[in-house]
């Protein structure tokens, strides 16, 4: 069975590093990749302020450069892949970029979602943009995994996933589907990082911490725990200091991604990890 991934793409270094990023993971693969690109009108006339629509000249050429660019994309990464196992389908339309990522996944079946940064809030101070930021909160159909355009995969000796986790909430088995799936594919070992004030956990917590053992028993994995340190600063700290490869989480819940990953708070406290980052979702 063909794993459908969606990669969005407004045709920059970042959205190229993302498409590489991907093909590379899931080289042994079949796989069909869905290069989505989203293009609108920005300097719509006084006169006109509904959007222009199919026929119109502005919108055509828009469409016109939409369409030949995904054409040179497609046949940039056929010539880089040259992979039997990877189909590329183009996928250009008029809306915005959370839409058309939404609109796609559903219509799609998409399985996995990889993105760079997107748009004009991607740059090298703010690693995470508005658009990523967007999609890791509110898309919840499909894991997403958001590749820094420094990122390249690499073979390496020893690899490394972290996935952060308070033991808070239980972990259903089918929600980690996609982190045991990327941590095979990088032959890589899971790390599991708890930040926590106090010294003990409590009893829930020691309960889903004993169901989450469960869960990875036939992969290689240790838990790690840092206390009395901010829960950010620490997830950088770790992951900084061991040169780990990705950061997995689970979003459980609205505003929990929002509050960490804001643009503010990158830049307060230097948040800038230099890891592709997984993000999954609870599924009732």
């Amino acid at each position: 069975m063909k794993k459908k991934i969606l990669i969005p793409t407004d045709f920059s270094r970042t959205a190229w590093n993302a498409l590489i990023y991907a093909t590379d993971l899931f080289k042994d693969d079949k796989c069909t990749f869905y290069i989505l690109n989203a293009f609108q009108l920005y300097h719509l006339t006084t006169d006109s302020i509904l959007p222009p629509q199919p026929g119109h000249k502005a919108y055509e050429q828009a469409r016109e450069n939409s369409e030949k660019g995904l054409e040179q994309l497609v046949d940039a990464i056929t010539i880089r892949s040259d992979n039997d196992n990877h189909k590329f389908e183009m996928i250009s339309t008029y809306n915005s970029v959370f839409e058309a990522v939404r609109t796609t996944v559903e219509n799609k079946k998409i399985d996995l979602l990889m993105m760079g940064t997107l748009g004009e809030n991607s740059s090298d101070k703010f690693l995470y943009g508005s658009n990523s930021v967007d999609v890791m909160e509110k898309l919840r159909d499909c894991p997403v995994i958001v590749v820094p355009q420094t990122i390249q995969l690499k073979e390496q000796s020893r690899k490394e996933v972290v996935f952060a986790t308070n033991f808070k909430s239980s972990v259903a088995s089918h929600e980690l589907n996609e982190l045991l799936e990327v941590a095979s594919k990088l032959k890589a070992a899971i790390r599991v990082l708890h930040i926590q004030k106090k010294d003990n956990l409590s009893k829930e917590q020691e309960k889903n911490k004993k169901e989450l053992q469960e869960y990875l028993k036939d992969v290689v994995h240790t838990f790690h725990t840092l206390t009395d340190i901010p829960l950010v600063t620490g997830i950088h700290s770790f992951i900084e200091s061991r040169n780990s490869d990705m950061l997995a989480l689970i979003n459980k819940k609205q505003g929990f991604l929002a509050s960490i990953f804001s643009k503010t708070l990158v830049h307060e406290i230097g948040f800038k990890p230099h890891v592709p980052l997984l993000v999954m979702h609870h599924k009732k």
